[in-house]
């Protein structure tokens, strides 16, 4: 093995907030065992690939990303982890140009294996652990944190129950801990994730056990300057929920899921709420804070879709002020309830109603950008490309700003200025 490659490991993270958070942690426990942290793409001697298997092309991204890797760095370990493999490790077993493949249960444990799998070419320089390694603070600027694990919810379409198990909780000490963590190393903002956030503590006995509690505790015993909540089920929003929001340190921004506008679809996916149950959520976030960022996901194409339960999704929508959709066409999962309904929407069908909600989702997003210009809101930069920096507002929106001056990392109060090609450009306010 070229000795260059000593220690380099490239993480490649497909799907959900859940997978960034679990990905996150294997990149700290690898800089953490001594390993260089370096972009896909790039020449490494270890490659991962957290896989995601909501949809088949979420499968075959998967399957491509790993032959892939294999061809740009030939000499690598290759590590198929995540979903897909719960789902169906047999197939990726077979694949050749897999060298180790973990399920979610093992991410535990997986550095080790790996470090073991490497034998004599890994070259040890752990750090102690009151050390933080340099390149620590280069990994992101918006860490995400696993609150809980799991979902018993069982929604027809879904895979995540058999992939991810039943709900289980993390005690908030725990939280707090990783979270002190993440502030000693730079992080700016925590994206608390889960499957299930709302459902956060009822297998818990001692301390915080609702979700706005466990808010409520990591603000009181942390510092870190944004808190963000990366999804919530709308029959979970309600004022002791709503009131954290209170606190400006928690980002003014919700994603709700939404699926489908259509009664009938909802009660045959079997999500637990109504249409009408759905609009009051938004209403309740909305009449206390204007100027919160919404984002939903829609599922299109379910078994038995009729043209009346697409417009009454259709219709949902241009009557909520979403800032973001995002639109997937339903996907067979083996496992799941609907993948044994009748009725199954053509693909030509899903296509074009798919067409329509992303057209009408960028209508949105236009809409809500808009909104904005002459506001001055708080941003994070993130980033810095062809000499302009991109960063993140509070609700969920990205910006561009050129300036020469080193904003990594920082958050500096913006005024929106002009909406161009889909971007939001601005001014520092001083």
């Amino acid at each position: 093995m070229n000795t260059q490659l000593h220690n380099k490991v490239s993480i490649e993270t497909h799907g959900c907030k859940l997978n960034q958070a679990d990905s996150g942690k294997l990149a700290l426990e690898f800089i953490e065992a001594g390993f260089e942290l370096v972009e896909s793409g790039q020449p490494t001697n270890i490659h991962i690939v957290n896989t995601c298997t909501v949809t088949h092309v979420a499968d075959r991204k998967a399957r491509r990303s790993l032959r892939a890797a294999k061809r740009q760095n030939p000499e690598a370990t290759i590590v198929a982890t995540g979903c897909y493999v719960d789902r169906d490790e047999k197939s990726l077993l077979e694949i050749p140009e897999i060298d180790i493949v973990a399920n979610n249960a093992n991410k535990a444990t997986l550095v080790g294996e790996i470090i073991a799998n490497q034998g004599d070419e890994f070259v040890s320089c752990t750090l102690g652990t009151d050390q933080v390694p340099i390149n620590l603070k280069a990994i992101r600027t918006r860490a995400s944190i696993k609150i809980q694990e799991g979902c018993d919810q069982v929604c027809a379409y879904c895979i995540v129950p058999k992939v991810r198990g039943r709900e289980r909780s993390i005690p908030a000490d725990k939280l707090v801990a990783s979270i002190q963590n993440l502030e000693n190393i730079g992080y700016k903002e925590i994206i608390l994730t889960g499957t299930q956030l709302g459902t956060y503590g009822f297998d818990i006995t001692h301390g915080p056990n609702k979700l706005h509690l466990l808010i409520d505790h990591i603000l009181q015993n942390t510092t870190v300057e944004r808190l963000r909540v990366s999804s919530i089920q709308p029959q979970e929003i309600n004022s002791d929920l709503l009131r954290v929001w209170e606190n400006p340190r928690v980002c003014p921004h919700m994603h709700i899921p939404l699926q489908s506008g259509s009664d009938v679809i909802l009660k045959n996916m079997r999500r637990r709420y109504t249409r009408i149950e759905y609009l009051s959520a938004i209403k309740a976030v909305k009449s206390k804070f204007s100027d919160f960022s919404l984002t939903t996901d829609i599922i299109v194409g379910f078994p038995g879709e009729s043209k009346k339960d697409h417009l009454d999704t259709v219709d949902l929508v241009k009557n909520v002020e979403f800032s973001k959709l995002h639109v997937f066409p339903f996907s067979v999962r083996p496992g799941t309830t609907a993948a044994h309904l009748n009725n199954q929407v053509a693909s030509s069908i899903k296509s074009f109603r798919v067409d329509e909600l992303i057209r009408l989702g960028e209508e949105k997003s236009r809409s809500y950008r808009k909104q904005l210009i002459g506001t001055v809101r708080p941003v994070l930069w993130e980033d810095r490309k062809n000499h302009k920096w991109i960063g993140l507002t509070d609700n969920y929106v990205r910006v561009y700003l050129g300036d020469e001056r080193d904003l990594y990392n920082k958050i500096t109060p913006v005024m929106i200025e002009e909406e161009s090609n889909g971007y939001l450009n601005c001014l520092l306010v001083e």
